[in-house]
Formats: structure tokens, sequence, C-alpha cells
């Protein structure tokens, strides 16, 4: 969920700073603690997730595709 730490905040809190970030969100596939994913973000920036997460999906498919891994 977006509101809470998460089980990967510390992880996300490292990565964001590093990156200098002011918003940032983390998806851990098969994780210490198992998969889960991490919210670090001003309000404003919450209603723009999903969208964002469909257009990375959208280039994710399109990649494969182009690879010939998927049809």
């Amino acid at each position: 969920m977006p509101f809470g730490p998460g089980k990967y905040g510390e992880a996300l809190t490292l990565a964001r700073q590093a990156c200098g970030a002011s918003a940032a969100l983390l998806i851990v596939f098969d994780g210490e603690s198992g998969g889960g994913f991490s919210v670090q973000a001003p309000p404003g920036f919450l209603i723009d997730i999903p969208a964002t997460l469909r257009k990375v999906a959208d280039g994710v498919e399109a990649d494969l595709k182009q690879r010939g891994m998927i049809e």
C-alpha cells in the first residue's frame, strides 16, 4: 500500500536518497521478506502512480515484443 513505510521502506529510503529523488517506488520480487513494494512520495505524486506503472508496463511489454520474447 502507498501509506506507511512498507516492509522495504528502509531500502527505498537509501535508493531515493542516493538518487536525490523527491519521490520513489520500489518493487521487490522474491526478496528476503517476500515480494512487496514501498512508496515514498508527497501526496500529489500518489495519484500519478497507477498511470506511471501502466506506462512502464507498456514499455516493458513493447520491448519484449520487439525482442520476440512474447507475442
